[in-house]
């Protein structure tokens, strides 16, 4: 089970290529790293499964969520390039897929978010993150999150599967997210809703959430 993982939320131009790299390295990278250690001896042995935890953004970007959705979708593409081989094998390669989870990792990322220097991006965007995102966040956590305890639950659901899954989500409150996505390939329809979701309803969804 692979389950390394940092965050990172706020604009693009005040986060460090440096920063960057390291939560790729963590991410992504870490993955690949223990990947490459138990796959040739699963492969010998002609039988294992491999449990990553990805996250809902491994399917779908979320607004100041960049960094953190692009080393998901690299978690994401790398599991889906490998499973055919490893099916060869008889080696199971299984993506669980949580939403907001409830645990001290988010939070001290909006600490962090909180107390951030946005001085070099614009007004209107560090408004826009710390007035609309981080409030939004916060009520999408207290009525959407998980607890560690139910994802272990899932995770344990995807281990004793016969046949594992390939892609497991956790929280059917995401499923329309993602399939909204595949809806339309051109992306016209998930830009559209998630652009007036957070500039034209966001009040609407806060009163929802809550």
């Amino acid at each position: 089970v692979s389950n390394a993982g940092v965050g990172m939320a706020g604009p693009l131009e005040c986060q460090s290529l440096a920063a960057m790299q390291s939560l790729m390295d963590t991410n992504f990278f870490g993955l690949v790293r223990l990947v490459k250690e138990v796959l040739p001896d699963m492969k010998r042995r002609r039988g294992g499964h491999i449990v990553v935890i990805s996250s809902i953004m491994g399917l779908q970007g979320i607004v100041f969520n960049d960094i953190y959705s692009a080393s998901k979708f690299a978690v994401e593409g790398f599991c889906e390039s490998l499973v055919v081989q490893a099916l060869r094998f008889n080696v199971a390669i299984s993506l669980v897929e949580p939403g907001p989870v409830m645990t001290e990792f988010e939070t001290k990322l909006y600490e962090e978010a909180e107390r951030a220097d946005y001085s070099r991006t614009d007004p209107e965007t560090a408004e826009i993150f710390t007035k609309l995102y981080l409030r939004n966040s916060k009520d999408v956590f207290a009525s959407l999150g998980q607890t560690p305890e139910d994802i272990a639950e899932h995770t344990l659901r995807v281990i004793e599967a016969a046949p594992p899954p390939f892609r497991h989500q956790t929280n059917a409150a995401y499923t329309p997210m993602a399939a909204l996505k595949h809806a339309d390939p051109s992306g016209a329809l998930v830009t559209d809703a998630f652009y007036k979701l957070v500039f034209k309803y966001d009040a609407v969804l806060r009163l929802g959430l809550r």
